[in-house]
């Protein structure tokens, strides 16, 4: 990986940006793709649209989501402990001992979620679960009087404060790879488009959407802006190697072996099959997954927006998805910014996907 890569990688990734207040990581993600791109679009919640070519008539979205989980303060007891609820798939069950940046308008405010020792737990009927209603993050406050005055209110967002590291020198390693790492990716792909000097026949419309931890919300609004003819999203998906994960339920992926494609309903079977011939002519290793009914991304909204838009789903093998330690092979990685660049050179504009007509 090159070096300025490098750098917006790291810097992208440790820049927070919880659900609903993207904005301090979507600042960072267009002033690094700027140079790439014709034009671009920022919408009212905060969806970041790169544009090469923004004249053409035919459109193609290349996709990932910039948000990441993380915590509300949802109430503030006298002693000056505060209690959370969730934004997003926030896991209570990893709270206990991590610490926290709290998103005050005073700035930047410091925390942790405390937990009482394991001596005063020794038996069974004081040994509680972390659950919502028990995790709890101390400031340093010792009433809620200080707490207010430090800045921190009801409705504050906390996100936790650990930054990207590599282990082994073969992994990411960091929270917020879901799905930052696929902003990074796409981002990847302008850059490699205008470097060298390929001439896409169509407008490329590289989206970095918000709010996708609570309902894919953000590409839904940007696939009714853009209206797209053809969407190609990138997320993650499990490493179903690691233990305590089901093959036969999970699927069978491995970090390292590649990208995922993926067989259902809102992925356009002509599109997969593209994805497929290009990734076999260029020997770029994927892996197969099928999913039942939706895919849980950002696919479904631009799959089923309008009048259907054919979609396809390259998704990145994760460890640890939801966690302060979600792992990622830099492999995997520059495989599928090779896959999505290759098929993209490759596209015809006004590529009819249908199966018959």
């Amino acid at each position: 990986m090159r070096k300025e890569s490098k750098e917006f990688l790291y810097k992208y990734l440790n820049t927070c940006s919880p659900t609903g207040f993207e904005s301090a990581g979507q600042k960072v993600w267009l002033d690094y793709i700027k140079p790439y791109i014709d034009d671009y679009t920022i919408d009212a919640y905060g969806s970041v649209v790169g544009i090469i070519n923004p004249k053409a008539k035919y459109k193609v979205v290349i996709e990932a989501h910039a948000d990441e989980i993380a915590w509300f303060v949802n109430y503030i007891d006298d002693k000056g402990y505060i209690y959370v609820r969730r934004n997003g798939g926030s896991d209570a069950l990893i709270a206990p001992s991590m610490r926290v940046n709290l998103h005050t308008k005073k700035g930047m405010v410091k925390g942790i979620f405390g937990w009482p020792a394991i001596h005063v737990r020794a038996d069974k009927d004081r040994d509680p679960k972390p659950e919502i209603k028990n995790i709890f993050i101390d400031i340093g406050a010792s009433s809620k009087k200080e707490v207010l005055e430090m800045g921190v209110d009801v409705g504050t967002v906390a996100t936790f404060a650990d930054e990207l590291t590599e282990l082994n020198d073969k992994y990411f390693v960091g929270r917020a790879l879901d799905n930052r790492i696929g902003g990074f990716m796409i981002a990847e792909v302008a850059r490699m488009i205008k470097e060298s000097k390929k001439k896409l026949p169509f407008g490329l419309y590289i989206a970095n959407c918000v709010q996708e931890e609570i309902g894919l919300r953000g590409a839904e609004m940007v696939a009714a802006a853009i209206k797209p003819d053809v969407a190609i999203i990138t997320d993650v998906c499990h490493d179903t190697q690691s233990p305590m994960y089901s093959k036969i339920i999970d699927g069978d992926f491995t970090a390292g072996n590649g990208a995922v494609l993926t067989y259902g309903p809102a992925v356009q079977t002509n599109l997969l099959q593209m994805l497929f011939d290009v990734a076999a002519k260029k020997e770029i290793p994927i892996q197969k997954a099928s999913v039942s009914r939706s895919t849980g991304t950002d696919t479904d909204s631009f799959a089923y927006s309008g009048a259907g838009i054919p979609s396809a789903l390259i998704s990145l093998p994760l460890k640890y998805m939801h966690t302060t330690v979600e792992t990622v092979h830099k492999d995997d990685v520059q495989n599928i910014i090779k896959l999505m660049y290759e098929t993209l050179i490759q596209l015809k504009a006004g590529h009819d996907f249908r199966y018959f007509s």
